[in-house]
């Protein structure tokens, strides 16, 4: 069966660099589902769970904001979070939306607003992936 090499790079590391069956990701446009011999692709990925499957098993990761580029072959991800389920600190990820949502009610310019939305998306997107795959 064919694969795909899929890399996920961040800012600090490379957080995964194997070959998988599938690949599953938050697109701007919703999930996006991708298997081998995929058409060409260039889009951005919004915070939220990355499945991967590989040998008829399943693993998930909270990932940020970023970009992926797909070919036929090969799944690149570019992304400022990328954390298997695994790694993932509840109580840290609660904290941080604790503070995102208590920054929200003061007033902030649009900047710190964005910022503030982007740092509460990848902390929910970081309790998604631990709740829904270890309760």
């Amino acid at each position: 069966m064919a694969t795909l090499k899929l890399e996920i790079v961040t800012p600090e590391t490379t957080a995964y660099s194997e070959d998988v069956d599938m690949v599953t990701l938050p697109g701007s446009e919703g999930e996006l589902g991708v298997y081998p011999n995929h058409a060409a692709l260039l889009t951005t990925l919004n915070p939220g769970e990355l499945r991967v499957l590989k040998d008829g098993r399943e693993s998930y990761l909270a990932v940020g904001e970023g970009f992926v580029e797909i070919t036929g072959t090969a799944v690149s991800v570019l992304t400022d979070m990328a954390l298997e389920s695994e790694k993932i600190d509840v109580a840290v990820a609660e904290a941080a939306v604790a503070r995102a949502k208590a920054a929200m009610e003061e007033d902030h310019g649009a900047q710190d607003v964005a910022a503030i939305q982007a740092s509460l998306q990848k902390a929910l997107a970081q309790l998604h992936v631990k709740r829904r795959r270890h309760p």
